[in-house]
């Protein structure tokens, strides 16, 4: 089987209005957030190669040095599938865009290294 990363986007913007809601709201759709990521795990437990995790702010690095940035990766997870197609249906309807604030998940195959 084949390994692909999945990646957990969002807007900056979204998050912004996720943490101005008003915060009895936003507590009960975390509540039922975590809940239906909980079973979503479960569900998929067999796929599951790396639970992954949120991530936090981001240092970019280029030849010019290193600078604070944001960009659209909210977490990440390590599926195992036997296609391509078949990992990216294991996010169908996931919780991180429909109860968070989260647009989409990117699910790209994990590739080996040319040469190794």
């Amino acid at each position: 089987m084949k390994h692909y990363l999945a990646v957990y986007t969002g807007s900056p913007s979204a998050m912004d209005a996720w943490k101005t809601m008003d915060p009895s709201q936003r507590e009960a759709r975390e509540k039922a957030g975590v809940e239906a990521w909980t079973a979503w795990v479960a569900k998929h437990q067999a796929a599951i190669v790396d639970t992954g995790a949120p991530l936090g702010k981001t240092k970019q690095v280029t030849t010019q040095g290193i600078t604070d940035t944001r960009n659209n990766m909210g977490a990440y997870t390590v599926v195992q599938a036997e296609s391509h197609e078949a990992a990216a249906k294991l996010f169908e309807g996931h919780p991180h865009f429909t109860i968070f604030p989260g647009e989409a998940v990117d699910v790209m195959e994990c590739l080996p290294l040319p040469g190794m």
